[in-house]
């Protein structure tokens, strides 16, 4: 018998449930300048000494809409999307998402060419290969310190070597006495470089170093998967601060689209996509304020999982977004996603309803070629798996994405004091950010808990809802000449392809990507992702989980020609059989 839909009596701060049935209304995209190159860099100089340059990028991005909407007059505010489970929801042991028993398997007739955990320990218990094989295979792979370094390396910032070797020893003595800790023992991973791990330090994608040359202590979720045995492999690169999708990196480098080299990766958790995609490591763990884990997993195949808000520790994360940064997994396939996910956030048991829901005015709104991917695999789900679609309504879409923007960039332009360390594009996007006044800031939380109110209604109306959007509107974003050496600043295409990601952000909702699809590059040679995500209640992630197996189950075997593999996709177990023979 199906368990009982939580519902909001089981919620601590769960949002009032009131619908607001705004009209769908239909906006022109603003017209910013696309700048890149030595140009953005000198005109940079230009805007930061013109004060009244940044007030006029300010009004033409839009931010002033939130002023003129009646619609805010008699809203609350609120400041903080955290929705929390109460403990009667009972929580499984961690202990039990990592063992053998407890994890699911690809069939072998539908498994990707993708390696999963499962391999790594199938492997280390026949003892054909070690953890310290594998450790001595991937470093000279990685390694930014090596005069001949390969093109992997670009996707991290710094790896401790000593560390990394003595954390597989450990992990190879564990199998060569037969105790493994679990199924993740010895298993490699790596970490965004936003968040604090001992002995490193912490650049946040530009050149200072925010520890300031203190010891830290590594952050909560990454000890909870140390303490599985996993294999820290080193920290991860990302854009700067944060603050773009693109993972252009002029200081540490831009990882390219394992998928084709002419394409980003997808931001800001940038490096984690392009070395999981690559198959350096089967999963990384990255964060999302504004779509950082799941815009990145669109671009580059794999899949990326936001969690509700506050749902996974980000302590000690730097705080320049506290009101919509989570920290989460990205994996190559949904089973490895799951596993990571487990051993950061014990969930709560829900039971898989499936109900999607689609608000198509927004829907839309994606290039033709991504709304074909998407709806190829909705129209899958319902006609295979019984799901069914409703149709919903979102109020102030467009305006919620501007309020998303304000809130996030103020949160940074209050983090950060001294610009001068930045890249130009940085420079420019907080002071832009930094002409929200005080009003605008409170119109933006009203707009967010009217969002919230509306999403609660819609959650209660349906229970087990899942708000269905492709992840991003277009298919990857090409890299231009000119971008890499000095970035770039494209608000037009940064704000598109952040058209439908900000919603879970913004309201602590959870939210999953997979791949659907793909489609021929339109430079270079390869294919492009495309991806769909799910949004779920407050605490849903179990649900998402289900949803993200039954996303996998199309693109293995409802999608034609199956899943595709990155041109520059690395065979980490085949290099290292060759490298302990």
């Amino acid at each position: 018998m199906a368990a009982k839909d939580p519902a909001p009596s089981d919620f601590i701060n769960y949002p009032t449930p009131k619908a607001h049935d705004i009209p769908y209304q239909a906006h022109k995209d603003a017209k910013n300048p696309a700048l890149n190159g030595l140009l953005l860099h000198y005109l940079s100089y230009v805007f930061l000494a013109l004060r009244f340059l940044h007030s006029f990028f300010w009004t033409n991005a839009g931010f002033g809409v939130l002023r003129t909407l009646k619609e805010l007059d008699h809203v609350e505010a609120r400041y903080d999307p955290t929705v929390i489970p109460t403990p009667k929801l009972a929580d499984e042991p961690i202990a039990s998402y990592s063992s053998v028993a407890a994890r699911r398997v690809l069939a072998k007739a539908t498994k990707s060419g993708f390696h999963t955990v499962a391999d790594f320990h199938e492997l280390y218990k026949s003892g054909k290969i070690t953890p310290t094989d594998v450790a001595e295979a991937l470093l000279p792979l990685i390694r930014r310190d090596v005069k001949d370094r390969s093109v992997y390396s670009t996707a991290f910032v710094d790896s401790k070597i000593a560390l990394v070797k003595k954390a597989a020893e450990a992990s190879t003595q564990r199998y060569n006495e037969g105790k493994p800790l679990g199924i993740l023992d010895g298993v490699p991973f790596a970490v965004k470089d936003e968040i604090d791990i001992k002995s490193y330090k912490r650049f946040v994608g530009t050149t200072h170093d925010f520890t300031r040359g203190k010891e830290v202590e590594t952050g909560w979720c990454i000890k909870k998967l140390e303490d599985e045995g996993c294999v820290m492999l080193g920290k991860l690169n990302m854009h700067e601060i944060g603050m773009d999708t693109t993972n252009n990196n002029p200081h540490w480098g831009t990882p390219l689209n394992p998928y084709c080299n002419s394409y980003y990766t997808g931001g800001s958790s940038g490096g984690a996509a392009s070395a999981v995609s690559s198959g350096i490591i089967p999963f990384a763990i990255g964060s999302d304020g504004g779509g950082s884990i799941r815009i990145p997993s669109n671009y580059c195949g794999i899949f990326g999982l936001k969690p509700s808000h506050n749902r996974v520790s980000i302590a000690p994360l730097m705080q320049c977004a506290n009101t919509t940064v989570v920290q989460g997994p990205l994996a190559a396939n949904m089973v490895d996603l799951e596993t990571s996910y487990r051993v950061l956030a014990q969930p709560d048991p829900s039971h898989h309803i499936k109900v999607l829901g689609i608000y198509k005015p927004w829907f839309d709104r994606a290039d033709p070629e991504v709304k074909v991917a998407c709806q190829s695999a909705l129209d899958y789900f319902v006609s295979k798996l019984g799901y069914q679609v409703v149709d919903i309504t979102l109020p102030l879409i467009h305006e919620g994405q501007l309020a998303h923007a304000m809130s996030i960039m103020s949160e940074a332009v209050t983090a950060q004091t001294d610009i001068s360390y930045l890249t130009a594009p940085n420079k420019v996007l907080l002071k832009v950010g930094a002409q929200a006044t005080a009003r605008d800031f409170l119109l933006a939380q009203r707009l967010r808990n009217m969002l919230m109110e509306h999403l609660a209604h819609l959650f209660t109306t349906y229970p087990g809802l899942i708000i269905v959007t492709p992840t991003t509107p277009n298919a990857g974003w090409q890299i231009k000449s000119g971008d890499l050496t000095h970035g770039l600043m494209d608000g037009n295409t940064q704000i598109r392809n952040m058209e439908y990601i900000w919603l879970a952000n913004f309201t602590g909702i959870p939210c999953i990507q997979f791949p659907v699809g793909y489609v021929d590059a339109k430079k270079g040679e390869g294919k492009i992702p495309i991806g769909l995500s799910g949004n779920g209640q407050w605490g849903s992630e179990d649900a998402l989980i289900e949803f993200g197996y039954d996303g996998e189950a199309w693109l293995n075997e409802g999608l034609e020609g199956g899943r595709a593999m990155p041109g520059s996709w690395v065979d980490v177990l085949d290099k290292v059989k060759g490298f302990s023979e």
